[in-house]
C-alpha cells in the first residue's frame, strides 16, 4: 500500500506543478495565490484514491474524490469557505490540460493495444467527439441567442 501512495504521491506533484505552471502563465494567478487550493485538490485526490484502495466495494476512485470534495465544500462543514477561496484560484482548464496530456501519452505508449480494437473505434470514437463538439456548439448558440448576445 505505502508502495502505491508514494507513486500516487508522485504523479500527484508532478500534475500539480504542471497544473501552478498552466494556471501562471495562462490565467495569471501566481503561484503563491494558487499554492494552497493545488494541495487541497493533490490532498483531496490522494484520499481519494486510498480510500478506493481500501474499501471493498466495486466502485472507481474518481467517485470517492467527487463525494470527498462534495463533502469538504457543503457550507455547513467547517472550513468550507476556505477550501472553496483557495480551490477557486486554479482554474479548471489549467487542471485538465495535464490529465488531458497525459492520457494522450499514455494512449501513445500503447497504440498496438489502441490498434488492435480496430477501425471501429476510430470512427465511434471520431463520432463521440463530433457529437459533443457540436453539442456543445447548439448549446452555445441558444444560450447567447436568449441572453442576447448575438
Amino acid at each position: 500500500m505505502l508502495k502505491h501512495v508514494q507513486g500516487w504521491t508522485y504523479v500527484l506533484i508532478i500534475s500539480c506543478f504542471i497544473i501552478i505552471i498552466g494556471n501562471w502563465i495562462g490565467y495569471s494567478i501566481t503561484p503563491i495565490k494558487a499554492l494552497p487550493g493545488i494541495l487541497v485538490l493533490m490532498l483531496i485526490a490522494l484520499v481519494g484514491l486510498i480510500i478506493h484502495r481500501i474499501l471493498p466495494f466495486n466502485l472507481p476512485s474518481i467517485a470517492y474524490i467527487g463525494m470527498i470534495g462534495f463533502i469538504i465544500t457543503i457550507p455547513q462543514v467547517p472550513g468550507s469557505e476556505k477550501i472553496v477561496e483557495w480551490t477557486s484560484q486554479v482554474d479548471l482548464l489549467a487542471i485538465t490540460t495535464p490529465i488531458l496530456a497525459y492520457a494522450g501519452i499514455s494512449i501513445g505508449n500503447s497504440l498496438t493495444d489502441f490498434a488492435k480494437l480496430g477501425w471501429k473505434t476510430i470512427i465511434v470514437g471520431m463520432c463521440v467527439l463530433l457529437g459533443t463538439y457540436l453539442g456543445s456548439a447548439i448549446i452555445a448558440e441558444i444560450v447567447l441567442r436568449l441572453q442576447g448576445v448575438i
